[in-house]
Formats: C-alpha cells, structure tokens, sequence
C-alpha cells in the first residue's frame, strides 16, 4: 500500500494544480468489473446504477466493459442530462417513483439537442401505488404520448410499493384498462435488507426466500390474470450491490440488475457479499501545514502534553475515513471543518507541506458530486478529467 500512494502523492505533486479531487483508480475498476461478470447469469441485464457514478464518461466506460445499455437514474437533472447524451438503444428505469411535477417538468424542459434518445420509449418510470398511476395516466393524456410503466412491488424491505396480490391486481388493471396511454414494462424489488438484517431477526437464507417467493407471486398473477400486459421484453428488474451475488441461480426471479456502487466500493459497501471487491475511489487532499505538536485554542500553555504532530489539510468533512498515511486521524477536539481541518500524525509518519493525504468516502453517489470532476487513475498517472453530470 505504502508505495501505490507515495506513486499517487508524486503524480498529484507535480499535477496542474493542488486541491481536492475525486480519484477512481482504473486497474482497480476493471477489477471490479471483471468480478461482477463474473457473478452475472448470461438471462441477466446488468444496469447501472448513476447515482452512484455520477460521471458520464465513468458511466461510459462501464457500460462499454460490461457490454450494457441499461441505466437507473434517481434525480431528474441527471435523467435531463442523460437524455441529451444517450442513443437510441439506451434503456433507462427511474430507481425511484417520481413526483408527477418532475416528471411534468422532465417533458416540458427536453434538451434540444439528443443523440437520438427517445425520453418517452427508452423510459420506465417507477410507480408504487394506485393513485401514482393515475397521475402518470392523466400526464400521459396531456402530453400526448404514450408513458411506460414500472411498478415497484415490496419484497420486503418496507420503503414503499405495492405489497399484497391484491392491491397489485388493482394497479395492474388500471394499466390495463388505460393501454392507449401508458404501457407496462415490469417490476421493480429492492431487497439489500436480505443481506443487512441481523440473523436474530432473520437469516440471510430466509429474507431471500420470503422476497424471491413474493416476487415470483407478483410475475404468477401478471402472467395469468393479465396477460394482454406479458410479453418477453418485460423488465424485472431487482439486487443491487450487496445482494448481487445471491442472484446468481436460475431459480432467481429477476432478470434485470442494478449495480453501481460495487465497482468503486466505497466504505458503506464493505460487506461480506462484497468482500470480493476493491476499494476504487479516493479522495485525495493537500497538506498546508504542519507542525511539530498540536496546540488548541486557549489551551496554550499546554502544549507539551500534545505532543502529536498535527497538519492542516485543505478542506475536510467529507463523508470519508481517513486511509493514508496509516494513523492519521481528525483531531475531534479542534473539530471538523468544510475548509481547513487539522488532523493528528503519528511520530513514525512523515509528511511534508504539499504532501497530499488519502481518504475512502463512505459512498460515492453524494461525496463525488463535492468535486469539481473525477480525476481517472491508469498504471498510477492521471488521466484527462471526467466531468460529473449536471446536478441542477
């Protein structure tokens, strides 16, 4: 480890320019492209998830290795910037249901200029009850365009969707009855609690199965009592992250799945289902000061006792671990700052002002958009910045 960040400190030293950036290693990412492949039925989509890799050249490059053309988007400004650089053989499905306003402003704000994405064919926007679905149906009719529809089903993570055969049945048939307007695309399940709930409560072993058994129920009544709405192309789409290798068999119901995290792993994803995985993103941050102890506010005369070095670095409370060097903490008595933060050094550490200090966000989707771009890593040289997508 030592030398992979004294390599980065070199590269980052002699850089254009010394401030907070966002590092996304490419050796490490291939890596961790490779070991999703690996995990991935070939009856499988794979999906991208872009809150997670808010960057469209990172998103790119994913889809590109991962040979996919599917995204889920969750902000409408990201979906608006998408839609004026995606082609026509994109397919994107909202992760989360959309207010029927956004979506509204989503239609009457369309950029100008695409690359051939249709925003009303190539989306699915999610839906999780009755009434979503008759504002979708009443947009549908004003906009004179046919909507398709994902419906989100609760497999048992309790955050939203329909949750009983019967209440399904219902959204089912107002779809149905509504065809001239909106088109049914699939399910939606989320289901990480499968993997996050303690085994007192529940076992990993059993969360699956009550979820896949709810999910197969939800596509048994599609099939049977709605089935001018079946087709083949249907999106059942589910996982994520931290259940992605449970739907490896082919008794999984999903046909569709969501990653995006995974492939930078930040910290909030070092999970045993992911322990496979390497860390691909870093926060990387100049030293402005340094000094031999650590001296505190009104606490002068007492500076002897501290005796740790202690450095300034330029900026700081990000959601983010201190990583390297090894040791080097947030002095908590001087207290976090978003401009200069003073840290502690342990004595076996050396680090010189200019020097630069490495952090691991906790996750990716909110600490990358803190940055300007992202700064590409191959063979430890930077690479021609990536621009993050339009966050406004």
């Amino acid at each position: 480890m030592d030398m992979y960040f004294k390599t980065l400190n070199k590269e980052l030293k002699n850089y254009q320019r010394a401030i907070p950036c966002l590092l996304v290693d490419l050796d490490i990412l291939d890596e961790n492209i490779t070991e999703v492949i690996s995990n991935f039925r070939k009856d499988t989509s794979l999906r991208v998830v872009v809150k997670s890799l808010p960057s469209f050249q990172l998103i790119e490059y994913i889809l590109e290795k991962t040979h996919s053309n599917k995204l889920m988007v969750f902000h409408q400004p990201f979906l608006t910037d998408l839609a004026s650089r995606l082609d026509n053989k994109s397919d994107v499905l909202l992760g989360k249901p959309m207010p029927i306003k956004t979506a509204e402003y989503f239609y009457n704000n369309l950029p100008q200029q695409h690359n051939g994405f249709n925003p009303f064919t190539q989306t699915q926007w999610l839906v999780d009850t009755e009434k979503r679905i008759k504002e979708y149906i009443n947009l549908a009719k004003q906009l004179n365009q046919k909507l398709r529809l994902n419906i989100e089903i609760d497999v048992g993570l309790h955050r939203g969707g329909f949750s009983s055969l019967e209440n399904l049945r219902k959204g089912l048939s107002l779809i149905q009855n509504n065809q001239e307007f909106v088109g049914f695309s699939g399910f939606m399940g989320y289901d990480p609690h499968v993997v996050k709930l303690p085994k007192i409560i529940r076992s990993e072993k059993k969360a699956l199965q009550l979820a896949n058994q709810f999910y197969e129920q939800c596509k048994s009544l599609l099939q049977k009592e709605f089935p001018l709405l079946w087709n083949d192309n249907l999106t059942f789409n589910g996982a994520g992250s931290p259940t992605l290798n449970l739907h490896k068999e082919q008794s999984s119901p999903i046909n569709d799945i969501s990653i995006g995290s995974c492939f930078v792993k930040p910290t909030s994803f070092d999970i045993l289902s992911l322990k496979n995985y390497k860390p691909a993103a870093f926060i990387a941050t100049p030293v402005l000061k340094i000094f031999s102890n650590t001296t505190l506010p009104g606490l002068e005369t007492l500076k002897k006792l501290f005796t740790k070095k202690s450095a300034f670095i330029y900026g700081g409370f990000w959601k983010a671990d201190y990583y390297y060097p090894k040791g080097i903490k947030q002095n908590n008595l001087f207290g976090a700052s978003t401009n200069q933060t003073m840290i502690n050094i342990p004595k076996n550490v050396s680090l010189q002002v200019d020097d630069f200090v490495f952090l691991r966000p906790h996750q990716s989707e909110f600490v990358f958009l803190q940055f300007g771009e992202v700064l590409p890593i191959r063979k430890g040289k930077i690479q021609q910045p990536w621009q993050l997508l339009n966050n406004s």
